[in-house]
This record gives structure tokens, sequence and C-alpha cells, in this order.
């Protein structure tokens, strides 16, 4: 099969396209032909230093983490699915590659019908991320008034929907060309960051997310109501040591540690929002398989919209 590789960490060049042998599903899984997958913020992360994937070579030699794509066999003992379902997922590696084996306990769903596969894979990474965020530790409810800061990203246009669809009314902060998109998406208020700081409106909010975790705590206290809740993506020491007796709550969540079945579920959350026409997926570019380097590049670029595909087969 035909995978993207590579052996040594370092700029998007060290991404080759490859054929490698193609996986075999054991007794518990299911082997899954991808036909999209996408660049997470993460992915870029783990090609050009070490870290989370090795210290001296990459551990897992074929990176991304969202897939969509169809069951075309499954181990003796699966019952969850079968051959000729359309599923999307999230795992840690090996989407960049025409075929993917994993667990049928992992992180995996089936794909709304109104959805494409394209469509389906864009969603796992940002709404996994927004969902718990909001909804666990957050307490998001009706009525109340949340802000959005980086509304625009793969995390905040889904953080935008699902407060929308708790009730909640929503203030998006993002740059001037995502203004639209981010109100398409159900912002009630929008602020323009390159002209405007939301700081010093005089303005309060129950939430404030930070979805690309820029935001210091420090900087937007003032901003939260008397009771109101910080949330960042980023594990920033005033989350984590927060006083839990504080009426203003800071906190972080390494939501990506949940375990898969925590995640499949909340993927049948995101499933049903769909159905309803409550939440869609955002794509802003797609490349094909063998130009995923290019993509790595876009998104390093750091100005992406939602998410960044690509199309396997």
């Amino acid at each position: 099969m035909k995978a993207i590789t590579y052996t040594r960490f370092g700029l998007p060049d060290v991404l080759q396209l490859k054929d490698v042998p193609q996986p075999a599903p054991r007794p518990t899984e299911v082997l899954i032909r991808i036909h999209a997958s996408t660049v997470c913020k993460e992915d870029p992360d783990m090609r050009k230093a070490p870290g989370s994937n090795g210290l001296w070579k990459p551990a897992n030699p074929i990176l991304g983490q969202e897939f969509a794509g169809e069951v075309v066999e499954i181990g003796a003992g699966v019952t969850d699915f079968k051959p000729g379902d359309r599923v999307y997922g999230i795992d840690a590696f090996g989407a960049y590659a025409e075929y993917k084996c994993l667990s049928a306990q992992s992180a995996l769903a089936s794909i709304p019908a109104a959805l494409t596969y394209a469509e389906a894979a864009s969603l796992p990474n940002g709404a996994l991320t927004a969902l718990p965020f909001l909804r666990d530790h957050g307490r998001i409810r009706a009525g109340q008034t949340v802000l959005i800061h980086g509304a625009s990203g793969s995390v905040g246009t889904a953080a935008v929907q699902l407060a929308k669809a708790f009730g909640a009314e929503v203030t998006a902060v993002c740059s001037t060309s995502n203004l639209e998109l981010v109100r398409s998406l159900g912002a009630a208020h929008v602020v323009d960051y390159t002209e405007q700081d939301f700081t010093r409106s005089g303005l309060t909010y129950d939430v404030i997310f930070d979805a690309v975790g820029k935001l210091p705590f420090s900087r937007c206290r003032t901003s939260l109501t008397a009771t109101g809740v910080y949330l960042t993506v980023f594990p920033r020491l005033e989350a984590l040591l927060s006083a839990p007796w504080a009426r203003q709550k800071a906190r972080f969540a390494a939501t990506g540690l949940r375990s898969a079945r925590q995640k499949a579920d909340d993927l049948r959350v995101i499933n049903d929002l769909i159905d309803a026409g409550r939440f869609k997926a955002v794509i802003d570019r797609r490349y094909p398989l063998a130009q995923v380097a290019d993509a790595h590049r876009y998104v390093e670029a750091g100005h992406k919209k939602g998410n960044v595909v690509i199309t396997v087969c």
C-alpha cells in the first residue's frame, strides 16, 4: 500500500511517499481502507523534532491521527462493525496511508449519512477537544455568555458550534478574514483581534475558552463574571494551580488522554448534532496524499480555517 513515512525529524521534505506492507487485522481489530485524513496541528510538531514520537528517530514512521474510510475486513472477535461500514475516528498514528488496522474498541464511530469521507475525517480532533472542555470543565448551559478565543481553527470552529448548540450566546474572536466564517457557525458577536482587544471592552463572560492556547488567565480575568470559568488548551501553570475554592476558575484538561470509549461516545454525540443540522464540518484546503508535505507547510504557517484534509483514495 501507499503511505507517507519519515525516518528522521526535520522539515516537511522528510515526509516521503513509499510502498509499505498492508496490515492485517488481529482478532479484535478492523482493517479500514482510508479515504481521507487530515493534518492536525500536532502532526508537524511530531515531524520536526524529538518528543512524543521518539527521541532519536520517529518511533512511528506513519503520522496522521484523524481518518475516515470503509471497513474492508474484521477480526474473528469483532461484532460492532462489518465490512462495508463507513467509519471515522482518531488514533495516535497511521492515517497517512491507504489502510490502517485498529481495535474495534478504539475512538471509532459510524459516519452520518449526510457526510462525505473528507467531512467526517475533519471532525474528531476539534470536536473531541472542544466538547469535553465546554461540557465537562466549563459546565456550559443555556443562557450563558461564552467567548471563544481562536474561533476559526479546528478546535475553535467546533467550539463555536457546540456552544451555540448548548444554548449559549457566543462571542467569537478571530482575524478579519474569518469573521464571516464564525458568524455562519452561530456566533452572535464577533471580535476582530487585529482591531479590538476584547479584554478592554468592559464586557464579561461566563466562560472564556482559549482554543489556541495563547491567552493567559491573568490577561482575561477581568473579562470573566464573578463565577466565570477560563478554559485553555495549553497547560499554563496558572490553570494547573487554580485554587479550588476560588470563585473564578481556570482549567486545563488533557482531552487527548481520555479513554477510547469516552471518545467514541462523544463522536456519537457529535453524530446526533450533525443529524439534527446543528454541527457541520469546516474544511479549509484539501491535498492529495502525495502532497502531505505541502499540507504541513500550510498548517505550520498558522492561518488555517477549520481543517486541512488529505485525500487518500
